[in-house]
């Protein structure tokens, strides 16, 4: 599939079908993950794969929004060493929209849960339930998790509806691109 063909056809799925991803093809997920860049190749990320359904279960609780994950054969928790780049938010975004695309192209659905400045409850974030629950390390900062599997639900593919050409300027904030 062309690259602009994958991205018209990407669709967050929350629904999946009771059947487990391949190991070979979760091994082809993180290598997207690791082929993606970072600051000056620092590399901070740490990818917490979790195909336990209890486990699966419970980060469906994280937050609100995160029930999808109960579903999902397959979640791939994307942490990174916050002390190791200032940029970790942003290298660790990378590496998960590599993940998903990589999902897409390998005949899988996925769909993005925000865990980073989001709380579990009243009192907790969602960070610190993850964190706890899965045994991270407090150097490490917890970005999202990514719920993986077969999809148990179509979506048409993005149309042209989605370029905005008005948001787009031309060598000066509100010159118009076209």
């Amino acid at each position: 599939m062309e690259f602009f063909e994958v991205l018209r056809k990407r669709r967050s799925v929350r629904r999946f079908q009771e059947r487990p991803v391949p190991r070979k093809l979760v091994e082809r997920l993180l290598e997207a993950a690791f082929l993606s860049p970072s600051s000056f190749n620092r590399r901070p990320w740490h990818f917490i794969v979790v195909d336990d359904m209890e486990k699966l279960l419970a980060l469906s609780k994280a937050k609100l929004g995160a029930s999808g994950l109960a579903t999902a054969p397959l979640a791939i928790v994307v942490t990174a060493e916050g002390s190791r780049s200032d940029v970790w938010v942003e290298d660790a975004s990378i590496a998960a929209e590599h993940i998903q695309l990589a999902a897409f192209d390998l005949g899988l659905s996925s769909f993005w849960v925000q865990i980073r400045n989001r709380m579990h409850d009243e009192r907790r974030t969602a960070e610190d339930y993850v964190r706890e629950l899965l045994g991270i390390p407090s150097n490490y900062r917890v970005l999202c998790i990514i719920g993986v599997g077969y999809p148990a639900e179509k979506k048409p593919p993005h149309g042209d509806e989605v370029f905005e050409w008005g948001k787009v300027s031309f060598n000066r904030f509100g010159e118009p691109w076209k």
